[in-house]
């Protein structure tokens, strides 16, 4: 099993940025937690960070034939990226939706998210476990 885990713009700021809502955690801890995971459950992991949409799409396509997951956090371009949408429909590589937030209980306009409708799933809400339940879909259920 190898899982790409793509993570959008304003995560590298993580443990800094609204600890209120997005916690103390670091991206770098998150990485560490989601490489031990899936070095317990026989998986590979590639973990990037871009606040770059065309890097993420980008990453997206090039995914398809060497992946076979990608857990994505989009961050504020979940609301906003129908580039991501058609990155992630074409590849075919099937896609699992992360936030550290639960992004129903925030403001309005993040109540929507242009990409779940092509993902195999989302989770949302459990801070950084977020990307550990990301690690075990991937890995447990038929994606």
């Amino acid at each position: 099993m190898k899982i790409l885990v793509l993570n959008g713009p304003n995560l590298n700021l993580l443990g800094q940025r609204e600890p209120e809502v997005y916690g103390k955690t670091t991206l770098a801890d998150i990485e560490a937690m989601v490489r031990a995971r899936a070095t317990q459950k026989g998986a590979e992991i590639d973990f990037r960070q871009s606040n770059l949409e065309g890097e993420l799409v980008t990453w997206i396509q090039q995914a398809r034939g060497k992946f076979d997951v990608i857990l994505l956090n989009a961050a504020a371009y979940t609301h906003t990226s129908i580039a991501l949408r058609d990155a992630i429909v074409a590849a075919t590589v099937p896609t699992i939706e992360i936030h550290l937030s639960n992004v129903h209980a925030r403001e309005e306009f993040r109540h929507r998210s242009l990409i779940a409708p092509v993902c195999r799933g989302v989770i949302a809400g459990f801070g950084a476990d977020s990307y550990l339940l990301g690690v075990e879909s991937a890995c447990n259920v038929k994606v």
